[in-house]
Formats: structure tokens, sequence, C-alpha cells
């Protein structure tokens, strides 16, 4: 074990000094991780925000009832940002500019109207270039129409006898719950944001890069013959080897925290819970130190070994949904990707989205452990590939 922990160090130390390796590790995966959430992060959210204007010319209470019943609840959900303005003519302007989607128009008299069953209405004067959130405002506007209406078919059906009867009624229909609501469920989805995504989609991408440091070290050594040198001394060919893959978990472990609490603090992303995401971490290491241990015995030199851990990483990483996800593609696409550690591994990080416990991880760590068990058995089996010289 001395042994093993002083060819660890000495390994480690070296890679602390190469700046290149320092590049990989930390570095790149952290700025593209940047790129890529900073860019897109407001693709994919699920979520819009529309801009909308009021103009108010009754201040009335059922002006009022509209600010508060229809636009502050769908503010107060995220769905709409409602700007108040003064006049007519300023409300136009801004639909006109596109500085909102829409401006509501509550014209003066329309509380005396309400009150009297008089026809009122509410204008919208929508963005022609923003015809969705025009038929979203439409629609508020259509509802709180429809409310109205109810209450009056309600008070008109009862047939009150006096004006305060008919106060009483109409207040009894407005405090009656309605037969359906819309509620924003968005929350309880298993769905990374962008940000998030692409800090672990690079994180996972390059911790195969990172582990390959310390397998492919073993090629180094042979070929300046400072393997046989170390196999001709009292050491055991076991503990040059657990030295070796030591250093490839120690650097691929320390990336992967590295960069989940970078990106946490500095681009907001949201891994989840910190339990469940060291589950995840220590499964991805030892299946990208799998791979690239099988890698490495299939390499006659470390150049061949650097070039053929790209290609592989870079296919994995693209098939598992690193750079852009891949399970909404479905058919094979969508398939193969269940063969890689990467989609495992975003899985993971999906589960614990929202406020999943670590158990929920357990799924996803499996299928990773079980695709390291199997590259690894395979790399196990050729090992002696690895260190002849």
């Amino acid at each position: 074990m001395r042994t093993t922990l002083l060819i660890a160090g000495k390994d480690l130390r070296q890679r602390l000094r190469d700046r290149s390796a320092l590049l990989i590790a930390f570095v790149v995966p952290f700025v593209l991780a940047s790129i890529f959430g900073l860019t897109l992060r407001n693709v994919d959210t699920g979520r819009i925000t529309f801009s909308y204007a009021l103009v108010d010319q009754d201040h009335g209470p059922a002006a009022r009832a509209f600010l508060s019943d229809v636009l502050q609840p769908v503010e107060r959900q995220g769905f709409a940002r409602v700007r108040v303005e003064r006049s007519l003519a300023a409300g136009r302007a801004d639909a006109e500019a596109g500085r909102v989607a829409a401006t509501f128009v509550i014209p003066a008299g329309f509380s005396a109207a309400v009150a009297s069953a008089r026809p009122a209405s509410i204008g919208v004067l929508g963005n022609v270039d923003d015809t969705i959130a025009t038929l979203v405002a439409h629609s508020l506007a259509q509802d709180y129409a429809g409310g109205i209406n109810g209450v009056r078919l309600a008070v008109a059906a009862a047939a009150p006898t006096s004006a305060a009867e008919a106060a009483r009624l109409a207040a009894l229909a407005v405090a009656a719950p309605r037969a359906l609501a819309i509620a924003d469920v968005s929350a309880a989805r298993k769905e990374l944001d962008p940000g998030t995504y692409y800090a672990a989609g690079m994180a996972v991408f390059f911790l195969f890069f990172t582990v390959q440091f310390g397998i492919t070290s073993v090629l180094d050594e042979r070929r300046d013959g400072t393997l046989a040198r170390m196999f001709a001394a009292p050491v055991s060919r076991n503990a040059v080897l657990l030295g070796k893959l030591a250093t490839s978990l120690v650097l691929g472990v320390t990336s992967m925290t590295v960069l989940a609490l970078a990106t946490h603090v500095v681009l907001g992303a949201h891994w989840g819970d910190p339990l469940g995401v060291a589950i995840l971490i220590v499964c991805g290491v030892l299946a990208a130190t799998a791979v690239m241990a099988l890698v490495a015995t299939l390499a006659k030199t470390p150049d061949q070994a650097g070039a053929w851990g790209s290609m592989v990483a870079l296919v994995l990483a693209m098939l598992g949904g690193s750079f852009f996800s891949v399970s909404q593609a479905g058919g094979l696409i969508a398939t193969l990707s269940l063969a890689t550690p990467h989609s495992w591994f975003l899985r993971g990080l999906e589960n614990l989205s929202g406020g999943g416990r670590p158990e929920s991880v357990l799924g996803p760590a499996a299928a990773i452990l079980a695709f390291a068990a199997v590259t690894g058995a395979i790399a196990l089996s050729r090992v002696g590939k690895l260190i002849e010289p």
C-alpha cells in the first residue's frame, strides 16, 4: 500500500506541474460550460414571460379587480410582466414600439357599466410582431369578461327583489370556485435548466480526458524505460498499476467536484442533493477510468492511446447528450444513448432536480457501474498487454 501511495503521489505532483492537465481538468470545461450556459440560458426552459401594459381610465372597482384578480396572479407566477401607463397614447406607443406585447385598455365608465348590466369591454392593443402574446392577452380579457357574465347570469337567475339582495347574490357568485383552473406545475418536472445541463455535460465530457493522464502514464514510462526499472526493483506490478489507477481516480473526482462547486457558485447551476451528486461523480469517474484503461491496453504508444481516447470520449459524449439532448430524438439514437455513462449521469441529475433525494440516483448509478464493470473487466483481462515491454 505504501508503494501504491508513493507512486500515486509522484504522478499527482507531476500532473499539478503540467499546465495542460490543469487546463483540461478545470479551465476548459468551465469556460465551455459558461459559454453554452450563458448563451442558451433562455432556450428550452419551458417558461415564456410576456410583457404587458395596462391603461386604467376607469379607476373603479371592476378595473381594480381586473388588475388584482387577473394580471397580478400571472405576474406572480412569472408568466407576465405588467407595467401601468397613465395615458392611452403611452400604452399604444408601448405596443407599437415593441416595448410590450400588448396593452390592456380599461375605458372610463367600465365599472359603472358592469354594475348596471350595460355592455362593457376591455380593449387589447397588440403588437403585430407578437401574435402569440396578443392572443394570450385576449384570452385573459375574455376570461375576466366570462367571470363577469357568470355573475350577471347568476344574479338574474335568482331574481333578486331588492338592490341589497342583488349585491348579496353577486358577492356569492364571485366567491364561488371556478369549475376549471390552470396551475403551474413546471417545478415538478424532472428537467435540467440549460446552465446546469451544460455544466454537467462539459464536466463529464472532459472527465474522460482527465482520467486519461493517470492511465497513459504507464505507456509513457514503458516507452521511457522507467517502468522496466520499477519492475526490476522489489516492487510488485499490482502496486504500480494500483498507483496509476489511484492517480486517475483522484484527478477525476477532484476535477468533477471543483467543476460542480464552481459552476454552482459562479454560473448558478443546480446540481441537486450533494450526496446524490457525490454518488454520480464517483460512479462516473470509475466508468471513465475503466474506458480509458481499456483504450490504453489496445494502444501501443502514448500518442496512439491519446488519439484513440479522444475519439472514444468524443463519440460517447455526443451519443450520451453532453452537447445536446438526444433523449427526445427517439429511435435508434435515443436507444444507443442508454449505452453511455454520460446519458445516465445526466439522467441522475435530472432525478435530483426539483428536490429529488439521493436514492433517486441509484438506478442511473447502477447503470453507470454496470458500464464500468464491463469495460473494466475487459481492460483487466488485457492488462498484461499494457505493462509488457
